[in-house]
């Protein structure tokens, strides 16, 4: 064979033509590989029912770090622990955002209406994320949020 050629695969997306070491289509751009989706059962759940339910509140992520067969899942303890480092860091957050009202509502005119405008960003971006979160649960997928979801991975990882 020549050393020359490359070895070309079809997208099994689209049936684009591309080399075989491709991460992503050039064609339709969804990735080469395979994502890997939650579709077992674990107790009385589903797996993706179970690692969305982890979202709810903090309650259901300590119950199912703690409760057999949900603590031995990969998938439900990486959703638990997620769910369970975002607590603190929108308590975070939130009191950043209170530290910053407090100080625009010294600017006249402007700074109450910049607090409203922060405090309704603000919540419309933690109501988004916490959806994007249970939907990707939902779907099976283990989204990882910066920072937080690698810790979560390694943390699931460890039985």
């Amino acid at each position: 064979m020549d050393p020359t050629s490359v070895s070309l695969t079809a997208c099994p997306h689209c049936a684009a033509q591309m080399p075989e070491t491709a991460a992503f289509c050039p064609g339709c751009g969804l990735p080469m590989q395979a994502e890997q989706r939650a579709q077992g059962k674990v107790g009385i759940f589903s797996e993706p029912i179970a690692g969305a339910l982890a979202y709810l509140t903090f309650i259901p992520a300590v119950v199912f770090l703690v409760v057999a067969p949900y603590k031995t899942n990969r998938f439900v303890r990486f959703h638990s622990v997620q769910c369970l480092l975002l607590w603190p860091s929108a308590i975070l957050f939130a009191i950043v955002f209170k530290l910053a009202g407090l100080l625009l509502f010294i600017i006249p005119v402007v700074g109450p209406l910049f607090v409203v405008l922060l405090s309704t960003m603000g919540g419309l971006a933690a109501v988004v994320l916490w959806l994007v979160l249970v939907v990707k649960a939902f779907q099976g997928a283990m989204f990882k949020l910066p920072l937080l979801g690698d810790f979560a991975a390694r943390q699931a990882a460890q039985p």
